[in-house]
């Protein structure tokens, strides 16, 4: 609970997009692309994006439960950042705009071994 505590607090002074305490509840759901079961322990890592387009240097990871599930309560409205890493796919980002009290964020992460196939693929072509 302190590291959720203090998670929040950098959340809310690193994204200067913070306006009048409304935060929202953030649940991430990590599934994989070919087959839609879930992906354990993925890292999911939010950083809040400035008003310049840049994300702050200081953000948050979580890690998906067997569900492929995981949640942060008291994420500031604005624009948020998000990376999410499992070993064996593609990293996945995106920026998304938190603007309701409530959001859940579905991911679907490809598999690593279809990116590589592609680039053998290309690399033969200049053979």
């Amino acid at each position: 609970m302190r590291v959720a505590a203090r998670g929040l607090a950098v959340l809310v002074m690193l994204s200067g997009m913070a306006s009048a305490e409304q935060l929202s509840v953030l649940s991430f759901v990590i599934l994989k692309d070919h087959n839609g079961k879930p992906i354990r322990n993925a890292s999911v890592i939010m950083h809040p994006v400035k008003s310049n387009g840049k994300q702050a240097k200081t953000g948050l990871e979580l890690k998906t439960d067997a569900d492929g599930k995981t949640s942060f309560d008291g994420v500031p409205f604005g624009k948020l950042r998000v990376q999410v890493i499992a070993q064996g796919y593609q990293t996945y980002g995106d920026d998304y705009s938190v603007d309701k009290t409530e959001m859940e964020i579905v991911v679907k992460m490809k598999d690593e071994a279809a990116r590589r196939a592609v680039f053998d693929l290309q690399g033969s072509r200049g053979r």
